[in-house]
């Protein structure tokens, strides 16, 4: 892959950053287009700086790099939009990619990253059973839609839906969770135990790069969930976390989970950030888990442990370079 050249859209973000590091450091040719600066300073060199919902200038620029492969990050990821416009970049962006990537000649393969939310409270029964219940999820889907029924597309193509990702240079709200465990604020909930999907950021580089490689019968225009097996019991993962800094996890009752939770919806209308919701207690109380059977069966050797991924993280945490 060394003469190979790579485009990473939205390469400063979370998964972009890993991405851009991984590539470089296996003298990997990479570009990051991207409308916000990298966020280390040694990702400049690889930085075009592009909006993808302008059509000209994201053209211009693809052109002149003329890719083998791309892998399309970029998007608005937080669920604060009003209007489903605000995710412009989900929608426009991809339909803008899309009528591009079909000018390239050489191109040999794309990934597009979706969204968990596409089928939000349940286990889609197919790659087409969509349920979504906000502007992010519901943009996430056209976006999907746009690819799969664009019939003219010739390049091959891979749709991939990454579950909750964490590790070095995410952000809320899987940092607020390390955060608060740091700070000795977060507590159990009451006796619920509930196990998600969640996926480190190093596995989640490893499955991405599978797709790149892999035969293409093997991925076709499939619909790969990311994350970790098995899925992640959140009361273990916080002893480890707590473990790791020599503390102890607590237990509070419910209740007073719930009623800090309505707080927060308090707040929440006024345009206060607030640690917890009843959205995010919700989260917190019941399973989520995603089938990752399919990334697992490509890519079953991850390379890093739960316990790896947080002996990482909290070094990036200590010194954020």
């Amino acid at each position: 892959m060394s003469n190979q050249k790579i485009i990473v859209t939205g390469g400063s973000g979370f998964i972009g950053t890993n991405l851009i590091d991984f590539y470089i450091n296996n003298n990997i040719n990479v570009r990051n287009l991207d409308h916000l600066p990298p966020k280390k300073k040694e990702h400049f060199q690889y930085w075009v700086n592009v909006d993808i919902t302008n059509y000209s200038e994201l053209e211009k620029e693809i052109l002149a790099i003329n890719p083998d492969y791309v892998i399309h990050l970029a998007a608005r990821t937080d669920l604060d939009g009003k209007k489903l416009v605000d995710y412009s970049a989900n929608i426009v962006g991809v339909k803008n990619l899309v009528s591009v990537l079909k000018k390239i000649t050489n191109l040999k393969r794309v990934i597009f990253t979706s969204s968990q939310l596409v089928c939000y409270g349940r286990q889609p029964k197919d790659d087409n059973d969509f349920n979504t219940i906000n502007h992010y999820g519901e943009s996430k889907r056209l976006g999907e839609l746009i690819i799969r029924n664009d019939s003219e597309i010739s390049f091959e193509w891979i749709i991939i839906r990454p579950t909750s990702i964490w590790g070095p240079w995410f952000k809320i709200p899987y940092r607020t969770f390390f955060d608060l465990i740091l700070a000795h604020k977060y507590f159990h909930i009451g006796n619920y135990k509930c196990h998600k999907t969640y996926g480190y950021i190093g596995n989640t580089i490893y499955q991405i790069n599978k797709i790149i490689y892999a035969p293409y019968d093997t991925v076709k225009q499939k619909v790969f969930y990311i994350g970790d097996d098995p899925p992640y019991s959140i009361e273990q993962w916080a002893n480890e976390i707590a473990n790791e800094i020599g503390s102890t996890v607590y237990r509070l009752p419910f209740i007073i989970f719930k009623m800090l939770a309505l707080f927060g919806d308090v707040l929440k209308c006024i345009g206060v950030s607030f640690p917890m919701t009843s959205y995010r207690l919700y989260n917190l109380t019941n399973n989520n888990l995603c089938n990752v059977s399919s990334i697992m069966t490509l890519a079953p050797n991850l390379p890093f442990s739960r316990v790896e991924g947080v002996k990482q993280t909290l070094k990036w945490i200590n010194n954020p370079k």
